[in-house]
Order: structure tokens, then sequence, then C-alpha cells
């Protein structure tokens, strides 16, 4: 079994343990079905040492991952130079990343044919020359920024070391800095945890020409104060998740269910789960955000590395596919890979 670990000492996620993973082994489901990983980190920390060769070992296991988007881990930022400017080492180290994966010497999948970078909307006015210097950087891979805003009163309900300030995406500066976003032809990418939904809402709302991606199904929470409340918890989430799908411009992932946070057990068992056990737990969140968005609009990510410390690639991608299993063709082609290529323009 798995340890919990702190992430620079704040949020508590679960450590990647590759022997106990390998003692779950799946046939792959539906092997030839189409896919993109609409969201996945690479990093290097102590914790978690996942650079291209690791992701790529997953995205090779078995199921037919043909793109993929990097989405904000802080990693490798510029040492030097100001400090807005330093999260482009991120678009600069993951566009090496991708150019690596496109030289077709890897395997078949492009990793990181999508990056999402960060930028301090805090800035203001001053946040579009940091994304027209991400644009440049990303070498035409770069589709928009995360600035999270995950926040909560308990000290139990952490899954970054940075916290964010208190009604980010109404505050009057970031908004500003928002506004530079659908210009350039960016998107949004928004990190919040489950009772912050309509926060997202309202920003939505207010910019309705700029794309915005829900993070996590919106990251229902299962720790701390919410322990132990998962139906009251669902009851909740289901109604703001419903309120933000009356917006357009809005997509949701679906994912992220197996980090700590969600309040989920899966790593603390002799033995990984299998994929019944996750599609059990996933299938009352994967049916909702699916029947309230349409499956135009909702995508699946594995959240790799995070993830990984509850499950394995193949196991978990088997889940979802048990979930989708009575869709029709046409909605397993936008959950598993339209809605990504539409939300993050892969391969337009």
């Amino acid at each position: 079994m798995s340890s919990p670990v702190g992430v620079a000492g704040s949020t508590i996620h679960w450590p990647i343990n590759e022997a106990w993973l390998a003692k779950r082994q799946e046939e792959i489901i539906d092997p030839d079905l189409p896919i993109i990983d609409a969201h996945h980190h690479l990093m290097d920390r102590p914790q978690y040492h996942y650079l291209l060769p690791e992701f790529l070992a997953d995205v090779n296991s078995g199921h037919n991952v043909k793109a993929t988007v990097f989405v904000q881990a802080s990693a490798m930022y510029r040492a030097e130079g100001p400090v807005e400017f330093r999260p482009i080492g991120e678009t600069e180290f993951v566009n090496g990343c991708a150019a690596m994966s496109a030289s077709g010497l890897y395997g078949p999948a492009r990793a990181c044919a999508g990056i999402v970078s960060h930028v301090d909307l805090l800035l203001g006015d001053g946040a579009r020359p940091v994304l027209e210097a991400h644009i440049a950087a990303g070498n035409g891979r770069f589709r928009g920024i995360r600035h999270s805003a995950a926040r909560d009163a308990s000290p139990a309900v952490r899954t970054t070391s940075a916290i964010p300030p208190e009604g980010l995406l109404a505050d009057s500066a970031f908004r500003r800095g928002f506004a530079a976003l659908g210009p350039l032809g960016l998107s949004f990418d928004a990190w919040v945890y489950h009772p912050q939904i309509g926060e997202v809402r309202d920003l939505a709302r207010a910019f309705p020409d700029t794309r915005i991606i829900l993070d996590h199904f919106g990251g229902p929470v299962g720790v701390g104060p919410y322990a132990d409340r998962r139906t009251e918890v669902f009851a909740a989430w289901k109604t703001s998740l419903g309120e933000l799908a009356a917006c357009p411009n809005v997509f949701v992932k679906m994912g992220g269910l197996a980090m700590r946070v969600s309040g989920f057990d899966f790593a603390d068992h002799a033995l990984p789960p299998t994929s019944e056990v996750l599609a059990a737990a996933f299938r009352p969140y994967i049916e909702t955000a699916t029947e309230l968005f349409g499956a135009r609009r909702c995508m699946f990510e594995s959240n790799f590395p995070i993830d990984k410390g509850a499950c394995s690639y193949p196991v978990l991608w088997n889940a979802f596919k048990r979930v989708a299993a009575g869709c029709s063709p046409e909605e397993k082609h936008a959950l598993f890979y339209g809605a990504a290529a539409t939300a993050y323009r892969i391969g337009s």
C-alpha cells in the first residue's frame, strides 16, 4: 500500500508505486477507440519524476492514444528574468517534449499536441505580453492558460502548495487579464472545488466568447469537512454543474477523481482497484456531466501522474470505457476524442 505525501508540505496526494500498480493487469477494452488524453502533467519533483519517457510508457501501454494535452504544473520555470515571464519556461520545456514526440521515434501518439501553461492574470493589462510570449514559445501548440482558483477554508482541502486569493475569478485585475484570452484565441482551464463552481459560471457569463474548460468535474471534495457527506456533496455539485452547463462556452473534463481530495480510498488497499471498481465510483459523475453538458462538451482526462497514485493508465481508461459502453459511436467519439479536439484545436 502507498502512503500519502504532501505537495510542498501541504496537500496530500498519493505517490506512484509501480510495484503495487503492476499487481493489477487487465486486457485493453476496445483498443482501437481513438483517444485524446485531455489533461496530464510533466514534472520532476521529489515525489513525481514524470517526464516524457515515463509518460510515453503509460501512453503506449495499450490504448489508442492519438494525442495529449499538457496542463500547467509549474514545471521548469525560468530561473532568471522578470518574474511574470518566468512561466514561459514551462511552455519552452513542453514544446521541446512535443517536438520529440512529433518525430515519431517514440510511438504514434503526439504527446503535448496542445499546451496549457500559466500566466498570472492579476497582472491585468500586463498579462497580454506574457500571453504573446507563450504563443511564440509554443510553436503553434500553445492553447491557453490555467490560473488555479481552488481554495477552501479547511486546511485539509488542498491540492496545490499555493493558496489563491479568495474571489480570484471575480477580481477586477484578474478579469482585465482574462479579457486578453479571447482576442488571442486562447482558452482558460478552470480549477476550483465544487463550492466554487458558481464563480466559474459568473466568469463564463461575463466572457461568453472565451472558451472555458472546467477541470476534474469541478472538484467534488470528499475530505476534511466534506468527508462522509458524499450524497450531500453530490447533490450540491450537480446543481452547480447544471447552472454552469447553461453557458455554451464551457466544456468539462471528466477525470481527477482518483486524487485523494475526492475522498475515495483506491490507494488504501493491498491490490490496486480494478476498472470495474473505478467505473462504479466514477459512473454517477460521468453520467451526470454528460447528461448536463452533452457528449460534445465532455472529455476524458488521465490527470497523470497525480492520479497514477491510485491506478494505472490501462486500468483508468478501461474504467472510462466501461462507463461509456452504452453510448452511441458518435457519443464515444466525442467523449474520448472529439470534444478535446474541439476545445484545444487538436488537428486544426
